[in-house]
């Protein structure tokens, strides 16, 4: 494996063990002990409650896209050139949260908002799993 040339996430306290389920292929969310709810990015206190109880459990990897650009033209000297088009999206898991990530297994003009994707992992590296989308 060739080494990953792009900037890649680092891993805090509160992100890592998020990290360490995407290298197993498992997409995990912090739930709040207190009230129940999901949260994403993972953080010390829920918003909704402020209680510093929480479990990761893995989520069921299902959403839909909330919104999304579609980059077509790098800039000169960009590391993502070899990419474009590539679509930059927001979706919106089954669990409550929003992430970013990508939507990829598509041509980029056919996405939709609401368009059902599911979870996809992409080993950049031996050290980084990244969460991607497909359409479902």
């Amino acid at each position: 494996m060739t080494a990953y040339q792009k900037p890649v996430p680092a891993p805090d306290a509160d992100s890592a063990p998020f990290w360490r389920g995407c290298r197993e292929h498992r997409l995990l969310l912090q739930q709040c002990k207190g009230c129940g709810k999901f949260r994403f990015p993972a953080a010390q206190f829920c918003p909704a409650c402020r209680s510093d109880a929480a479990e990761w459990l893995e989520a069921s990897g299902r959403g839909t896209v909330y919104s999304w650009i579609v980059v077509v033209h790098p800039v000169p000297g960009d590391i993502y050139r070899d990419d474009v088009p590539y679509a930059v999206a927001l979706v919106d898991l089954e669990e409550g949260v929003r992430m970013p990530t990508n939507i990829i297994g598509c041509d980029p003009r056919y996405i939709r908002a609401g368009m059902a994707v599911t979870v996809t992992f992409d080993d950049v590296s031996a050290e980084l799993t990244l969460p991607k989308f497909r359409p479902a």
